[in-house]
């Protein structure tokens, strides 16, 4: 059976980035929109992260354009009180569910199917039915999934698990009611650190915790990454003061370490990995206590009562626990033009903020016509891994920043919606704060982003433009 979709775009992936493009492009243009996504419903790997997963950043800075998540509140009680909130997973879905119902399907302008296989060129199929759809030759399909990020939930580990070890994925930690004498929480990144946080707060001992850590990560600081133009431009301008006298990447991390604006768990040793997620400091302080660290490069082979790591072995009980929160979260894949002779591949444009870039996209997609200007104003941005590729991240969200932010109505939109992270409101009544803020990021972003893309190995392509106007925008 086939059945012809009459659209103008096909999006396929309704997740985060999918669902912000959408969003900017059908305010902005008289266009009909078909999404596609194998999941059963919008919000991309949200549907299926783990249940105590909490945005790292401010609700603020998520979402789509026309609608901000969270409506800006600020937290009142707990550790994190003066802070902007950081929804949760239900929070999430729910929200992208309202903007699904209410400023798409609603309206007429979008047809979701979900449950479906994109499977090339114009067509995708129902997973359930077979049922085949086909869009016109005039249809610019759009990739919201290049950059999708892998969740334990969906992946299996990247080591061998041998016969009677128990090992689980991060997800389903909280409803595992079995005993055990110590938890193996695997991992680096972001969903371990939770994962550990969350261990400690449902009184589980430091001394019972096992933290298998192949690389040491930089984390930013939380209470420095807020919806407040002073806090989040004082600090890009400390960053970029800091960046342009750096003779080297691990001494500029040092010295922003020493501003308060990135953290390390342990002090003793070097990271290596900057994905550079937010951390707040009674975070920092939990995740301190925990003494046993295995620093023995990946897991190999998991066996009972051993781990074999790439750089030797560490015993285990043998009623051990082992909590799987190692993927890619954060994919690395070759930046591509976003707008290319097939398809429109959805990339970040500055630095750190993918919901801002896919909105930015549907923006130009809608008020510009020639695909080499538009590429002309968002050039992709990558995401951090290593100290050189948040350096060039941080580089090239400067360089990007400063091309779109040079048209005036780019300039005057991005001003406006709450996404954007370096946005000044029209309507802020302004502060000494601020005033020094962007006196200080205007003396210092062009130094300091010169000499980040010659750290991360971008000599000689690494010039900041400036806007018509004469100023700079911040790079992330």
């Amino acid at each position: 059976m086939r059945r012809r979709v009459d659209v103008d775009y096909l999006v396929v992936g309704a997740g985060a980035m999918g669902m912000g493009f959408v969003d900017a492009l059908i305010d902005h243009a008289d266009v009909r929109v078909a999404m596609v996504d194998r999941r059963d419903g919008v919000g991309g790997h949200w549907r299926h992260a783990y249940p105590f997963v909490r945005l790292h950043q401010s609700s603020t800075f998520y979402g789509v354009a026309s609608r901000v998540l969270g409506g800006g509140r600020i937290q009142t009680t707990g550790p994190e009180a003066g802070l902007h909130e950081r929804a949760d997973q239900p929070t999430i879905c729910a929200y992208y569910e309202q903007v699904l119902a209410e400023r798409m399907i609603g309206p007429g302008r979008v047809e979701f199917f979900p449950g479906c296989d994109y499977i090339g060129g114009r067509v995708f199929v129902s997973r359930e039915s077979g049922e085949r759809f086909e869009v016109a030759d005039r249809c610019r399909v759009v990739d919201a999934r290049y950059l999708a990020p892998d969740i334990p939930a969906e992946t299996r580990p990247t080591f061998e698990a041998a016969e009677g070890v128990r090992v689980v994925p991060v997800n389903d930690l909280p409803a595992w009611e079995g005993t055990t004498s110590q938890y193996v929480v695997v991992g680096s990144g972001k969903t371990a650190t939770d994962a550990c946080v969350w261990l400690l707060g449902r009184g589980a001992d430091p001394d019972a915790i096992c933290w298998v850590r192949p690389r040491e990560p930089w984390m930013l600081n939380r209470s420095l990454i807020q919806p407040d133009p002073a806090i989040y431009l004082g600090m890009v301008a400390e960053m970029m003061r800091l960046a342009a006298a750096a003779r080297s990447l691990p001494e500029l991390f040092g010295q922003l370490e020493d501003a308060g604006i990135m953290l390390r768990i342990d002090r003793s040793v070097t990271p290596t990995m900057a994905k550079a997620p937010t951390l707040g400091m009674w975070e920092l302080d939990r995740l301190r206590s925990i003494a046993h660290v295995v620093r023995r490069g990946h897991i190999r082979v998991a066996r009972r009562g051993r781990l074999d790591l790439e750089e030797g072995s560490v015993s285990l009980p043998d009623d051990a626990l082992i909590v799987n929160c190692a993927a890619d979260g954060l994919k690395n894949r070759p930046l591509v033009p976003i707008w290319g002779a097939e398809m429109i591949t959805l990339q970040p444009v500055r630095a750190g903020f993918p919901c801002f870039g896919a909105a930015l996209a549907g923006y130009v997609e809608a008020t510009r016509v020639d695909d080499a200007e538009k590429n002309r104003l968002c050039p992709p941005s990558s995401y951090g891994n290593s100290l050189a590729d948040w350096a060039l991240m941080n580089a090239r969200g400067a360089r990007n920043t400063a091309a779109f932010s040079a048209e005036p109505n780019i300039k005057q939109w991005t001003d406006r919606i709450a996404v954007n992270p370096a946005r000044i409101p029209p309507e802020h009544p302004g502060s000494p704060g601020l005033d020094d803020a962007v006196g200080r990021l205007g003396r210092h972003l062009a130094p300091g982003v010169a000499r980040l893309a010659e750290l991360g190995g971008l000599s000689g392509r690494s010039r900041l433009a400036t806007g018509r106007s004469g100023s700079t925008a911040s790079p992330l």
